[in-house]
């Protein structure tokens, strides 16, 4: 932690590889977005060895070369893996998307990492979307550290930052997140701020000067003691509460100069336990240094502190069919379980799957077993089927480094998959296993689209088909009542991102238009209706004469068609000709479109001839007097209405509710979900929640979540409905 020799950075241009678990180190960043994540990513493999001082990576690109679209939306949006060597262990850097669109992928990243880093800038504080996160990673014991950036920001102040920190990630044990570390501050710039260019090292008493752009260790002078002399004391105490050994405490209270090898070793398995949580602090080379401020520290604590592969607990797998097996560890001669966290394609070699290897060894040209995951409601097909392996490789940036394994433990990128999506199981293919799919967060926010020409729509199926392969956050759904193509997302720049990769990736122009729910008709009084459809064209007419009484039935009844006819006055033949007119016209709606729903229409009269009555003719007339019935009587729409429960903390309960009950919501209970958080479950019409992920997420400053699901269809209010109706004709 600082306090260890330096340790050699890994070579450049080469692929990194592991012999064994315990070699390899899988960290994931989390942090919102513009917090420096990408940077220190950047920064850390200067600091390896893995780019040189322009930061470029030997075999050309730059570290941070991952997609088009995240250059020119200047954000990250998706996962992204930087491999690195320090001290002989393998480092795979996964670096998310802080932007809460792309909350999949840092779901993968965190599935297929062992720790994680969490970065907060010192200028702009913790934000409510990460306290969520650390929360999610607390519940299964995941270890974590935080990264502190952005010192260089004129009001940036590490020691308040670290004191947040404490009290935002500590909880009711605040002890167990603490600085290892103090800064080191320069004499102050034009602007009055004083820079960080070295580091106070508590356990070691040692200064790490970053001045000269390489970390140099000397002596601290008597005033730099003094400075450390309180924060150490209680970082020591807070490595004791978790220490292992129960006569430690004792020892030190009675006096006792415990050795910085103990505190150290104590430090590092409680940070590989998840009990306790170190403070750090980085920064990006200045330009033409080696290595930037706190990188050398930070590697030193993934390499030492964080846990191995062979310290996750066992995997739980079933057949695929959903026999339970016995756990799997991680063991390279296991059986084969690899899990695909990320699916891309890349213009030359196609499908790429970026896959975590828990147990056993993949190995080019193998064939596994590609096993399905479960998201059949989303437009991902369940897998059950063999497939060959292509290529093993290691990513940096663009490019990509020939591996000739990957060991339990490690992670690679699969060419060739043509058929596994995000969340597949690959295995044996003698003995197939199925890992329990992780939890993904449901798309709320609806995007509708059609093809812009008549050629992007012959290409429509397959480009959608693909991009939903490479998201299971994305939904695909044909939406049998209004006949709109909707992908379901997670936010506007999901959307972006969808629309951007369809046109530039897979070559498909597509229009956004309006988002239609799916209404209903229906009869608001009883009504009758006469359909006369009588014709003479020379041979053959068409004669056929019905009458019909309508009256509304209570929600959820369907269509009910009864026959009161007498004295054959429509033949018994073309009675189911009637039936199959009238319903027809009801799938058509009868004023603005919709279904209609919910009412009993009896044939009580009609008229037939001999000769020119026929099924066309008594359907036609059917239909007519279905509509003649319409066009005397009210006419209700019925909108869907949806069960909704919001998730939020109780500081947001009164604004939350406050904008349901604005758009026509009915707020049917709130219960406590856990400390400090609210569950607010309300009914409320799905026409006024089109936009609800996008505005829940300002409401509750990104800290809400919600579900929904369809309770039932009821009367829209008249003034509402009227306009709608105005906006359907200025559409049409």
């Amino acid at each position: 932690m600082g306090d260890k020799a330096n340790a050699q950075p890994g070579a450049a241009g080469r692929a990194l590889t592991a012999d064994r678990p315990a070699d390899i180190r899988n960290v994931v960043l989390v942090g919102h977005s513009g917090a420096g994540k990408t940077t220190l990513v950047e920064a850390l493999a200067l600091t390896a060895g893995a780019v040189n001082r322009a930061g470029r990576v030997e075999d050309g690109g730059t570290v941070s070369d991952y997609d088009d679209i995240e250059h020119r939306q200047q954000r990250s949006v998706q996962l992204s893996l930087v491999p690195v060597e320090w001290g002989g262990v393998k480092i795979n850097i996964l670096d998310t998307p802080g932007y809460a669109d792309f909350v999949g992928e840092l779901r993968a990243g965190l599935r297929a990492a062992d720790a994680a880093l969490f970065v907060v800038s010192a200028s702009d504080g913790v934000d409510g979307a990460t306290r969520m996160v650390w929360d999610e990673c607390a519940a299964v014991g995941m270890p974590r550290a935080i990264v502190v950036t952005h010192l260089e920001a004129s009001r940036a102040d590490y020691t308040q930052m670290a004191e947040l920190c404490g009290a935002t990630f500590g909880g009711d044990d605040p002890d167990a997140v603490i600085p290892l570390y103090l800064p080191l501050y320069g004499p102050p710039g034009a602007d009055g701020h004083a820079p960080v260019h070295g580091l106070l090292g508590l356990l070691s008493r040692r200064v790490y000067d970053y001045t000269s752009g390489e970390r140099r260790e000397r002596d601290p002078e008597p005033a730099e003691l003094d400075l450390i002399a309180d924060a150490r004391n209680r970082l020591i105490e807070g490595i004791i509460a978790e220490s292992e050994d129960e006569g430690l405490m004792d020892r030190y209270l009675g006096g006792e100069d415990i050795d910085i090898k103990t505190l150290i070793d104590d430090l590092e398995r409680a940070v590989a336990r998840g009990t306790f949580h170190p403070v750090l602090m980085a920064a990006p080379a200045a330009d033409g240094a080696r290595q930037g401020l706190g990188t050398v520290e930070l590697l030193e604590l993934v390499t030492g502190g964080f846990p191995t592969p062979e310290e996750r607990p066992a995997v739980d797998v079933t057949t695929p069919d959903g026999a339970d097996r016995p756990a799997v560890t991680c063991d390279p001669a296991g059986p084969l379980v690899a899990e695909v966290v990320k699916t891309s394609s890349d213009p030359y070699v196609g499908r790429v799957s970026l896959v975590r290897v828990f147990s056993g060894t993949l190995r080019p040209d193998d064939t596994v077993h590609v096993s399905g995951h479960g998201l059949e409601d989303r437009g991902h097909e369940d897998h059950d089927v063999d497939e060959r392996v292509g290529a093993l490789s290691s990513p940096f940036g663009k490019n990509q480094r020939v591996l000739a394994r990957a060991i339990a433990g490690d992670l690679a990128c699969v060419a060739k998959l043509g058929r596994a999506e995000t969340g597949d199981t690959l295995s044996a293919k003698d003995q197939p296993l199925l890992m329990r799919p992780w939890d993904m967060p449901e798309p709320l926010l609806p995007l509708a689209i059609r093809a812009h020409s008549k050629a992007d729509e012959d290409k429509l199926s397959q480009g959608l088909s693909r991009l939903v392969a490479e998201d299971p956050t994305m939904r695909l759904e044909q939406n049998p009542d209004t006949h709109q193509v909707v992908l379901w997302c997670l936010g506007e720049a999901h959307q972006d991102v969808a629309l951007e990769r369809l046109r530039n990736r897979y070559g498909v122009q597509v229009d956004a238009i309006p988002h239609r729910v799916s209404l209903r008709e229906t009869f608001g009084a009883r009504a009758t209706g006469r359909g006369r459809h009588v014709k003479q064209s020379g041979g053959h007419g068409q004669y056929a004469i019905c009458e019909i009484e309508v009256e509304p039935l209570p929600p959820g009844s369907g269509i009910e068609f009864v026959d009161k006819v007498v004295g054959g006055a429509v033949p018994r033949q073309f009675i189911p000709s009637v039936e199959k007119g009238v319903r027809a016209q009801a799938a058509k709606g009868v004023t603005a479109g919709y279904p209609l729903v919910d009412v009993r229409i009896t044939l009580v009269d009609g008229k037939a001839h001999s000769v020119d009555s026929s099924d066309a003719a008594f359907q036609t007339a059917g239909a007519l007097a279905l509509r003649e019935a319409a066009a005397d009587t009210r006419i209700h729409l019925l909108e869907p209405v949806a069960e909704l429960s919001v998730m939020i903390p109780d500081e947001y309960v009164g604004p939350v509710m406050s904008d349901l009950s604005s758009r026509r919501g009915r707020v049917v209970g709130t219960e406590q979900a856990g400390p400090g958080r609210t569950l607010v479950r309300a009914e409320i019409p799905e026409i006024e929640i089109d936009r609800y992920a996008v505005d829940l997420r300002s409401v509750s400053h990104g800290t809400g979540r919600f579900s929904r699901s369809y309770a039932r269809h009821e009367p829209m209010p008249p003034q509402v409905a009227e306009r709608l109706r105005a906006e359907q004709e200025k559409a049409d």
